[in-house]
């Protein structure tokens, strides 16, 4: 029997963390392009990507900026790429579709339910800011629901998954959602291998703890038995913990700088760092790296050449 194979995705810039965060957040095309590819030939066989405006970093979902780094990704590398269709959370459903939509991708990120989706606190750390816009993104989530109703993952589901073969990461972000996800299993709308994405230490989810993963992993078990995959991301500090515990659990594993913005005590420098590390915690474990193709397999994915760019 050979050795289980471990899928590393990166999700590299994200719309979480702010360019005065760190001066390595990837935020220009050309920069999102970069750090993609180079977390590729690292080891990540899934990018998880989202777009920002080059003038200042703010997110966006201008299908136009997409394109000005997707078909460089496709080129340079054999990665799987996943596009968001979470965005931000003041972001409307139609916006955060359109670039999907455009691109018909093997993956996209799906959000299983509306929540709280907190980022408020990170304007306790002093810092000087570079643009007005990013202390004002951060207190608007203290008012913002984060929307993702039934009827929204609905149309998803139809538009993105029936209407272009694409296949999702289900982001669950605490253990109702994945009540949500089975419901959608339930009627036929979703079909295994499922990739669930156990998202842990959003303020608004559930806490990122090893109590709490094991309890999510305790419940997929039981609603969806050996036909789900599950990878694991933890914000912040507890990113290398949780997803390590998960390794050993049997999971997969999400790094980048969309979730923490360090490597051990430093500023990761790039994204590949964040690979590199957990692959060598993967490998004093005994776990192989999967390759992009080993990744389309585990997840019946459409395969690379089917996408729209």
């Amino acid at each position: 029997m050979g050795l289980r194979k471990v899928i590393i995705t990166c999700a590299v810039t994200g719309s979480v963390h702010t360019p005065s965060m760190s001066p390595y957040l990837p935020v220009t095309p050309d920069q999102i392009a970069a750090d993609a590819i180079a977390a590729a030939e690292a080891g990540a066989s899934i990018l998880h990507l989202h777009a920002r405006d080059p003038r200042d970093g703010r997110p966006t979902a201008d299908p136009d900026v997409y394109m000005q780094f997707l078909p460089r990704i496709k080129q340079a590398t054999d990665a799987v790429i996943n596009i968001t269709t979470g965005g931000s959370s003041l972001m409307t459903l139609d916006q955060r579709l359109a670039a999907p939509l455009r691109t018909e991708p093997e993956m996209c990120s799906l959000n299983m339910g509306s929540m709280n989706f907190a980022l408020f606190p990170m304007l306790d750390k002093p810092r000087e800011w570079q643009h007005e816009w990013e202390p004002k993104l951060l207190e608007a989530t203290r008012d913002t629901i984060f929307k993702n109703t039934f009827a929204d993952m609905e149309g998803v589901l139809e538009r993105l998954g029936k209407g272009c073969g694409t296949r999702f990461e289900f982001e669950c972000y605490d253990v109702g959602h994945l009540y949500s996800l089975a419901h959608f299993r339930d009627r036929g709308l979703v079909s295994g291998p499922l990739f669930i994405q156990f998202v842990l230490g959003i303020l608004g989810g559930i806490g990122a703890d090893p109590d709490n993963l094991v309890h999510m992993k305790r419940i997929a078990d039981k609603l969806f038995g050996d036909s789900y995959q599950f990878s694991v991301l933890a914000a912040g500090r507890q990113q290398l913990p949780l997803i390590s515990i998960a390794a050993a659990m049997g999971g997969n594993v999400r790094v980048g700088l969309e979730d923490s913005l360090y490597d051990g005590r430093q500023l990761a420098k790039s994204n590949a760092d964040q690979v590199r590390r957990i692959r060598g915690i993967l490998d004093g474990l005994s776990l192989e790296v999967a390759t992009p193709s080993e990744a389309r397999d585990m997840l019946a994915l459409k395969g690379g050449d089917r996408v729209a760019f």
